[in-house]
């Protein structure tokens, strides 16, 4: 912690909303500028001004810094330590995803000076992959500078994985098919710099830049992000489904497209489904489930976790071992009639036998080839999940 206590101005939509400051605990708290009326998460009811957290940063405003690769970069670039949560959000957070921004409680604030060159100035992007925000231009995409609106994320392979965008970009496509293109966010492949990417719009953000509230399920439960960012798997899908009844502007809607989304994503193979990769998102007719994002076929490398992402039916279950029956007693136990999860398999079982198609790889692939091994994962989950 900084020698002296930091304090912040938070902003919500670009409006003052209150301040955010370290606490002689070492803790933090925010705390509501007086006549504001409107929450600005869920975890901050505006019914109460005050709101601490007894260590540390609060894990809402934790969650809003980046991570892995662009934390690292972000910290080298501003010499601010990787653990330094509230030194980020005084540099970076004044446009973060969603509609919280954190910046310094007086503008002439010595901060330290940015390189030249560094990545998202003056923004963050949470998750671990190497990514970027990024502007179309042209028929291309470029990284975003510090003041211009920035409608798009861009997601790169890994120094060890260099298959990352080709899997999520056939993993989007196939999850489309299953689920409807209205269900998950737009994408498409493109070149940053010379370098290959996933190219995804932001569904944080309105066509003319406005800012949408959005909040992932690890903010909403107040999950801190841990050292080894161990918070997103830290809970179970029930949590998840009792959240989006009580949040939800549409609960009945929402909760059986959360349903029908958590058996896709066993079928792909996507073990990583943690908090942070489900969303409420506000929209016209209130805060609803947010479009599907962050999809890869995690079982087909072998280092990955095969666990499915949190607990279902009390315990983290190998994926392999999840089938119709244990999904039939989940849809059950979170609410749903029978004719409701009759009614998603059916659906799930039609539309994956049109998807198969997008799972085709070319005559010339060997059998061990990456297109070959993603479709057999899929056609056994399918198999074992489905009956088919």
């Amino acid at each position: 912690m900084a020698s002296y206590l930091r304090q912040a101005r938070v902003f919500y939509k670009d409006n003052l909303a209150g301040t955010l400051e370290e606490t002689v605990t070492g803790g933090s708290r925010f705390s509501y500028q007086k006549g504001w009326s409107e929450d600005i998460a869920c975890c901050f009811p505006v019914t109460k001004t005050d709101h601490d957290w007894e260590s540390g940063l609060h894990p809402f405003f934790q969650h809003l810094t980046s991570e892995g690769w662009l934390r690292e970069k972000q910290a080298l670039a501003a010499n601010i330590k990787t653990e330094n949560d509230f030194g980020f959000l005084l540099r970076y957070g004044a446009d973060c995803i969603g509609a919280v921004g954190v910046r310094p409680e007086r503008e002439s604030e010595e901060l330290p000076v940015i390189a030249e060159g560094t990545p998202t100035p003056g923004r963050t992007i949470s998750g671990v992959q190497k990514k970027l925000l990024v502007v179309k231009d042209g028929k291309g995409y470029r990284p975003a500078t510090g003041s211009e609106p920035a409608s798009h994320i861009a997601k790169f392979n890994s120094n060890s994985i260099d298959t990352l965008v080709r899997n999520e970009l056939r993993s989007l496509t196939w999850i489309t098919a299953l689920l409807g293109q209205e269900e998950v966010t737009g994408f498409t492949q493109g070149l940053v710099e010379n370098e290959a990417a996933l190219i995804v719009t932001r569904f944080d953000r309105g066509p003319r830049g406005e800012k949408y509230r959005q909040e992932d399920f690890a903010q909403i439960l107040i999950k801190p992000r841990g050292v080894d960012y161990g918070g997103k798997y830290d809970s179970d899908y029930e949590t998840v489904a009792e959240l989006i009844k009580k949040h939800s502007s549409r609960p009945v809607i929402d909760l059986d497209r959360f349903y029908m989304r958590l058996i896709a994503y066993a079928l792909i193979g996507n073990c990583d489904a943690h908090l942070k990769n489900f969303s409420l998102l506000e929209t016209p007719t209130g805060f609803r489930l947010s479009p599907v994002y962050d999809v890869v076929n995690t079982v087909l490398y072998p280092d990955y976790d095969i666990h499915f992402g949190l607990g279902l039916l009390g315990e983290r279950r190998p994926i392999d071992q999840l089938d119709g029956d244990i999904f039939r007693e989940f849809g059950a136990t979170i609410g749903l009639t029978k004719a409701a999860i009759d009614q998603t398999f059916e659906t799930l079982h039609r539309r994956a036998r049109k998807a198969a198609k997008t799972l085709a790889p070319p005559e010339a692939e060997a059998p061990d080839g990456f297109l070959n091994r993603f479709a057999e994962i899929v056609r056994t989950q399918c198999l074992r999940i489905l009956g088919e």
